[in-house]
């Protein structure tokens, strides 16, 4: 049973390891965006009109919420996984009594 529990432990670790690249990859892009939108002048901006600046501002609001909605999301899956596993635990803690 214990080794059942350490081999879903694993594959668990292993999980929020590629969950974490994820969002480090997405977190490159909004931190990349970010450095593009710091880098436009404050002033007389050319964006194409009114239009053209809310579709780039949209964009990026979009991009921001994904990263900010990816890292809830693996909060979440680990928080599920953390909690299958202590149950596991005192499962089989109660089975050794």
């Amino acid at each position: 049973m214990e080794q059942k529990i350490t081999d879903i432990i694993m594959h668990m670790g292993h999980s929020h390891q590629q969950l974490a690249r994820i969002i480090d990859a997405e977190r490159h892009i909004t931190v990349r965006m970010s450095q593009i939108v710091h880098a436009l002048p404050d002033q007389e901006p050319n964006f194409e009109g009114v239009e053209g600046l809310m579709d780039s501002s949209s964009s990026i609001n979009k991009s921001l919420v994904a990263y900010l909605n990816s890292i809830a999301d693996l909060e979440e899956a680990m928080a599920e996984n953390l909690t299958q596993v202590i149950s596991e635990l005192k499962g089989s803690e109660s089975e050794d009594e």
